[in-house]
């Protein structure tokens, strides 16, 4: 399949009189037309830098970005017509309506057509917000007249970043399923970021994963659930006594412990069965017991050992 974009060991240093700050380091990946990739990584790894090197509003210090195949400053200019931007946050003027907001985009994008922007409002569910002006539409609004100011020229790819922060669970579900639907039925890609793990893991088909800067990796959602490893859930009446039991006379060594006092078994786990029965022999009562897998989060963490921030 055709990559749309194609990063290959990009760099991008911020200087000072003081310093210099490498926020993007030799990072490589390419992005297929018709997936949904979430960029990962908490604040300061440079997400954001990535989507505006992307859109031209940044420039690289050392390698090469290719767009539809394109190579160049000039030829890049050219196709990112074929892209849309919302990064940071959509540039709304709150003094005007939604449907005035969507005016201005048309001139400046050369749509030819006015019946484009009644077509978008209706998919992004603001085709009955009338005269209401912007400056008094919730966040959700104002994010989905971002996404349908994007999606008024009708581009190949979307590039969004943290188009569901601060909203509410029904404001991200929204999001979410205009997203969806604009992938599977309109073969849009879309290049996304967001702290929201669980969001992402519901939305997107691929995961690239940054962190200070560097690409830790890129993997398909396939692959991040057979890479997620597959563990036993187990809590008992005595859980510290437990734990000691499952070390020192069952012999498993790869376990965890968390917070909430939760044990989670990474071996020994082919027969659950037989675990219960050893734990129970041995005297404990079982209150929790049940094969389960890692979260994206999870996953995140164990590759990076950071936590994403809010």
């Amino acid at each position: 399949m055709a990559s749309v974009i194609s990063l290959e060991n990009v760099t991008k240093i911020y200087k000072s009189k003081k310093k210099k700050s490498t926020v993007v380091d030799r990072v490589s990946f390419d992005i297929e037309e018709g997936h949904i990739y979430g960029l990962i990584g908490p604040n300061g790894a440079g997400k954001t830098t990535i989507m505006k090197m992307i859109g031209g509003l940044a420039m690289q210090d050392e390698g090469s970005i290719s767009l539809f195949g394109k190579t160049g400053e000039k030829e890049l200019d050219k196709v990112r017509d074929r892209i849309s931007f919302m990064i940071e946050a959509p540039i709304i003027e709150g003094g005007m309506t939604a449907r005035q907001n969507m005016e201005f985009i048309r001139y400046m994008r050369g749509v030819a057509s006015d019946e484009r922007i009644d077509e978008v409002l209706e998919f992004v569910g603001l085709a009955d917000t009338g005269d209401k002006l912007a400056k008094r539409f919730s966040l959700g609004m104002k994010q989905r007249l971002g996404i349908g100011m994007a999606l008024l020229p009708d581009p190949d790819v979307l590039v969004l970043d943290e188009p569901v922060n601060g909203l509410d669970p029904e404001g991200i579900a929204y999001v979410r399923h205009i997203l969806k639907k604009l992938c599977v039925e309109d073969k849009k890609t879309i290049l996304i970021s967001s702290h929201l793990l669980t969001e992402l893991y519901e939305l997107c088909t691929d995961f690239i994963i940054i962190n200070e800067g560097k690409l830790v990796e890129k993997l398909s959602k396939e692959e991040m659930i057979e890479h997620a490893r597959s563990y036993v859930s187990l809590t008992t009446n005595k859980n510290s006594e437990t734990v000691a039991y499952i070390e020192n006379k069952l012999n498993i060594k790869d376990f965890k412990v968390r917070d909430n006092g939760e044990i989670r078994l990474y071996e020994g786990i082919d027969d659950i069965e037989k675990l219960s029965k050893s734990i129970t022999d041995a005297g404990f009562i079982i209150t929790r017991l049940c094969e389960e897998g890692e979260s994206l989060e999870e996953y995140y963490l164990e590759k990076t050992g950071k936590q994403i921030e809010d």
